[in-house]
């Protein structure tokens, strides 16, 4: 087994010399660090197998006993940042009480960002950074009680209210302004790849930190059609199906399905529910996925770089079935996305959701005719 402190130095390496990961390639940097933070370079566990290989927030994140050979100062610091978030939880529960109804803290965000600032290094009291993330309104309300002869009146009441904070920017610079600690951009990222990884079980980084807006959220017709890439995908077309210039030999040759350009590692989402029916490497697709849905209709995602379900598995639309990549026969990170009704490939535009009858997954969103 690989000595742990080389690990981290050759992974620190990597991480903050530009040139160091160009050298080696992103696949390889990627093994080196952790998709989430410089420290969680740790766990080479065990013989090196790929199912012992365990990133530092997960191991934060969860609750069971930390494996064995994981190295004593490691232990050390996940078993810290374990105390640290049984203290959040705490805090976090105390600041809700003070919240009107409807109103809350999302627990893995707050601990996302902590881990990401002090994973590894001597942490501050967790209640300030805590109280970053919500900030205490004065309000006033009418309620009625008994005078002292026993008639109800009216009398105003000033209470204080906690109302969390959505824009991260500002919480960033309350931390800043209470902690003294300025977040750089990359702990920035590191947390929101904490977040989405604990919270949906995939980083929302693509390759070398290149994020594809709105691939983070569901985007769905109302027809019950999920777009695979999120709602900016009639930006993103870089080959419309049917008849093209073949990219590779040039020639005309036909376009089985549409082809959308986004960031190695942007999260591939399922169109509709359906069972995974093939979910394996192509010498043309590459690392793809096919989806069996009612009606005889079948999906395919084509070109990733991983593919995170099995055949068999049931898949309901929005879940990520994959990572986008350029894998087979490909000339670039894209999405090849097919669309066949009974085994005859169609137009994926037919089905892909648009602006005026889409929206986020669950937001109900309705089809207006004209």
């Amino acid at each position: 087994m690989a000595d742990p402190v080389l690990v981290a130095k050759a992974a620190a390496t990597l991480l903050t010399n530009e040139k160091a990961r160009k050298g080696v390639g992103w696949a390889i940097a990627a093994i080196l660090s952790p998709i989430i933070v410089l420290v969680a370079l740790l766990c080479s566990l065990g013989s090196g197998a790929a199912d012992h290989n365990i990133s530092a927030a997960q191991l934060c994140f969860q609750t069971g006993p930390i494996p064995a050979d994981v190295p004593a100062e490691y232990r050390i610091w996940v078993e810290q940042m374990r105390a640290n978030f049984a203290e959040l939880d705490t805090v976090i529960a105390d600041i809700q009480s003070n919240m009107d109804e409807g109103n809350s803290l999302d627990p893995i965000r707050v601990k996302a960002v902590f881990f990401s600032l002090y994973f590894g290094v001597e942490a501050p009291p967790v209640t300030q950074l805590a109280h970053c993330f919500a900030t205490s309104e004065t309000r006033t309300e009418t309620v009625t009680e008994k005078d002292e002869d026993g008639n109800d009146v009216e009398v105003e009441r000033i209470y204080n209210v906690f109302v969390p904070i959505e824009d991260m920017a500002t919480v960033y610079s309350r931390i800043a302004a209470s902690l003294g600690v300025t977040a750089t951009g990359e702990q920035q990222s590191n947390a929101d790849n904490v977040y989405s990884l604990v919270k949906y079980g995939y980083p929302v980084t693509g390759e070398g930190g290149a994020a594809f807006e709105g691939a983070d959220v569901p985007y769905v017709g109302a027809d019950g059609f999920c777009s695979p890439v999120g709602a900016g995908w009639r930006n993103i077309v870089t080959s419309e199906f049917g008849g093209r210039l073949d990219p590779i030999t040039g020639q005309r040759d036909g376009h089985t399905g549409m082809d959308l350009g986004v960031p190695t590692g942007t999260p591939i989402r399922a169109a509709l529910p359906g069972t995974v029916r093939v979910a394996k490497y192509d010498s043309s697709y590459g690392y793809y996925v096919t989806i069996g849905h009612e009606n005889g209709l079948l999906t395919l995602y084509g070109h990733n770089s991983r593919l995170l379900v099995r055949p068999g598995q049931t898949v309901q639309a929005g879940d990520v079935v994959s990572l986008s990549g350029s894998t087979g026969r490909s000339t670039g990170p894209h999405l090849h996305f097919e669309v066949r009704i009974n085994g005859q490939r169609t137009n994926p535009r037919y089905y892909l959701p648009y602006p005026h009858d889409s929206g986020p997954l669950g937001a109900g969103i309705q089809r207006h005719a004209g």
